[in-house]
């Protein structure tokens, strides 16, 4: 009787133990219950927008070549009291550290877009990694400040990608509503773009480049527009959640109810 009961017991060790491995593979974080998933049938997911009942979305820009515009882009926000989030790229920093230091002095988000700007699945682990540390001792030293939001280039990952970004302790950042700013179609197609896109809603996340052609000429009435929707616009750093959440298939983050 007694070996039986071992055996039951036994059994019933191995099974807990399986379903613990099963969850780890899915959740980041186990801590009693389950507090926060990035995992979705299997996949690993950034966040590309944010499930909240309040009326704000989060305007970002990135930051990887050109710097003409940053400084209207920044004097456009302050008019209008705006946060926003800017993802800058290693060689970006080392060419303009003085404008890296002008965006964080206006209380605006800084975000990790990589060292080359490469296709982040492509790299190795340890390339991946690089890719995003690079950065951020750059910035650190710069400016004092640990970076948590990345943004692969292109838009670009898989699930070694975003485990890598977890583990550097950043958060992988995507967007729901692209401007289009960099097709160079204008200013009057930046505006209607994001005003009309089906993806604009509550905790959407827009992009947008510092150095297309026509960003500074809509921004103005971009800002005006999703104001008029009565939207509030903030950084993402504002807008995501950094604990109790699991995404949807769309890479939707959801609080933990």
């Amino acid at each position: 009787m007694k070996e039986e009961n071992k055996r039951k017991w036994k059994n019933t060790c191995v099974l807990a133990l399986t379903l613990v491995i099963a969850l780890a593979g899915s959740f980041k974080y186990l801590s009693g219950y389950v507090t926060i998933s990035s995992n979705v049938n299997g996949r690993e997911l950034p966040i590309y927008s944010v499930e909240t009942e309040e009326k704000k979305v989060a305007l970002t820009f990135d930051a990887a070549w050109e710097n003409e515009q940053t400084e209207e882009i920044l004097r456009i926000l302050e008019e209008h009291g705006i946060h926003a989030t800017f993802f800058m790229t290693g060689g970006w920093v080392e060419k303009y550290p003085e404008d890296v230091k002008k965006i964080l002095a206006a209380g605006h988000d800084l975000g990790n877009h990589s060292e080359n700007h490469k296709n982040m699945s492509e790299l190795s682990k340890e390339e991946q990694k690089l890719e995003v540390m690079k950065v951020h001792e750059k910035v650190k030293e710069l400016t004092g400040t640990d970076m948590k939001l990345f943004r692969p280039p292109y838009g670009d990952y898989d699930d070694t990608v975003i485990q890598s970004v977890q583990e550097c302790g950043y958060f992988p950042i995507e967007w729901s509503v692209d401007s289009l700013d960099w097709k160079d179609y204008g200013a009057d197609n930046i505006v209607d773009t994001v005003l009309g896109h089906k993806e604009l809603k509550n905790g959407a996340i827009i992009l947008c480049h510092n150095g297309a052609k026509y960003t500074v000429e809509a921004l103005e009435r971009l800002i005006n527009g999703l104001e008029d929707k009565g939207y509030r616009i903030v950084p993402v750093s504002e807008l995501i959640y950094t604990d109790e959440y699991h995404m949807d298939v769309t890479g939707r983050q959801i609080k933990n109810i």
